[in-house]
């Protein structure tokens, strides 16, 4: 057997995520944005004038960010019982002329909170785009649908007409939420920077001999050097971790969204009136051949519940850090925040195969139609009747006598909705009898759905997305596996 079979892997990453996300949140960019991290700050502090800071050192330390010899930080780690130190004597090892000032005044999370940061920001990068792409395909959805009359339902009972494009609707305004959401998050993150211990950036005071002009042009410098406009302007040892609550709020309550869509479609395509794509070769059920059963929306739901749960976990560990910092944040924010990434990340590639690929089925779609909207066009029969002459209330009366014997017989006997018929056969309703397929029309039941959805797509959706373009070029092409 295999022996690399030998140990769990989740299968979020085994299975599941993307090359991108799933790189996002791997050792070789945690540990070579650590090198980066020292690179910066040592630049830094040779640019505001620490003497012990040499060209060689720093082109040492470029050329080696990449160059992580993980056997090597394995030991000192377990000799040393510290991942950072053990990754700062590594680092050292490979750029001898730079290992007396790798990590200069820094404290651990100095790399910890600051590489988490970039991780973040890359990580939402990654997910609105993803997003946004989503979003420009089910609104192309909606908008070949416009106008495609369908049951709506409420209570999961047959209700007042709508549109296949208008239902598609609610599902993008709450994406666009999400996608509102998510860039507020992307937009309000800023940097550790250089803090110190206990965030009062003593140690660097001293390095700068008491000159806090340039502490604080420090810690500017070094922000921006690694893609930061701005740091936050106090911390204690650690970035505030309501920062990760800010940050998977905004995720679980995509989770949220992505569940509801998902469970609609799962609902249609128990009604057989729309279907996520289904492969030539795809296998449905291994007893029952007939199957097409949907599991890309079942996968949703399943990532979705998980995605929401972690946010619980994210209020916890923000509830509980004591004063400056407790450590007992570290390995629950190696599993929570990766894990929300990776689900969140998982969600949208399966979204954007499905939105990509939905399959409509007009036909069965009216078949539904016309089996209720004898009972929905009652009132326009009394409409047209009233308008002939006719009494209201005895045309009521007429027609809920009728009304109840095709329910009778739909519900009791298994038969078809025969309420038209039953007009047709009754002598009162005579003087409409001509106009009765002009009042069972359905297009003329769905109200403004189809311009509903040209306005909303037109003066919400297009302009949302006009600034994802570039983004959503990145976007990868999506193979799922079972």
């Amino acid at each position: 057997m295999d022996s690399s079979r030998d140990k769990y892997q989740s299968p979020l990453t085994s299975r599941y995520a993307s090359p991108a996300m799933a790189y996002n949140f791997s050792d070789n960019k945690k540990f070579s944005t650590w090198r980066k991290l020292w690179l910066t700050l040592a630049t830094a502090e040779k640019q505001l004038g620490l003497p012990q800071i040499t060209d060689e050192a720093l082109e040492e330390m470029r050329a080696n960010l990449t160059n992580i010899d993980y056997a090597m930080a394995a030991a000192e780690e377990k000799r040393r019982r510290h991942d950072v130190m053990a990754h700062v004597h590594t680092f050292g090892v490979a750029c001898p002329k730079a290992a007396g000032i790798i990590h200069l005044g820094a404290t651990s999370c100095f790399v910890t909170d600051n590489a988490d940061l970039i991780a973040l920001r890359d990580g939402l990068d990654l997910l609105l785009g993803k997003l946004a792409g989503v979003i420009e395909a089910l609104a192309g959805f909606s908008e070949k649908h416009r106008a495609l009359p369908a049951l709506g339902f409420t209570h999961f009972q047959p209700a007042q007409l709508t549109t296949v494009g208008k239902r598609a609707t609610l599902w993008l305004q709450e994406l666009l939420m999400d996608l509102r959401n998510i860039q507020r998050a992307r937009d309000d993150l800023k940097f550790r920077g250089v803090k110190g211990t206990t965030g009062t950036q003593a140690s660097f005071l001293a390095l700068f001999e008491g000159e806090h002009d340039k502490v604080e042009a420090l810690d500017k410098l070094v922000s921006e050097m690694n893609g930061f406009s701005a740091s936050y302007p106090v911390t204690g040892q650690t970035y505030s971790r309501k920062v990760d609550v800010d940050v998977l709020n905004a995720l679980a309550s995509f989770g949220a969204t992505a569940h509801r869509m998902a469970t609609d479609l799962r609902l249609l395509a128990h009604l057989k009136e729309i279907e996520e794509p289904f492969e030539a070769d795809q296998i449905g059920s291994s007893a029952m051949a007939y199957k097409r059963n949907p599991m890309r929306c079942e996968r949703i739901c399943a990532l979705s519940r998980h995605l929401m749960t972690l946010i619980g976990n994210t209020l916890n560990t923000a509830a509980t850090q004591w004063l400056e910092r407790t450590l007992d944040d570290s390995a629950n924010r190696r599993v929570a925040l990766p894990e929300a990434f990776l689900t969140a990340d998982i969600i949208l590639s399966v979204l954007q195969n499905v939105t990509e690929g939905l399959v409509v089925y007009p036909a069965v779609i009216a078949r539904r139609i016309r089996s209720e909207l004898p009972f929905m066009a009652t009132e326009n029969i009394i409409m047209a009747m009233v308008q002939r002459g006719g009494d209201r209330q005895q045309c009521h009366e007429e027609i809920r006598v009728l009304s109840h014997q095709a329910a009778r017989r739909v519900k009791e006997e298994g038969g078809d909705n025969d309420l038209l018929e039953r007009v047709k056969n009754t002598p009162y309703f005579a003087p409409i009898i001509a106009d009765l397929d002009s009042l069972l029309d359905p297009s003329t039941f769905i109200g403004r759905a189809p311009e509903q959805v040209d306005s909303f797509l037109k003066e919400h959706v297009r302009p949302a997305l006009t600034s994802y373009a570039e983004l959503m070029s990145k976007r990868e092409t999506v193979s799922l596996n079972v």
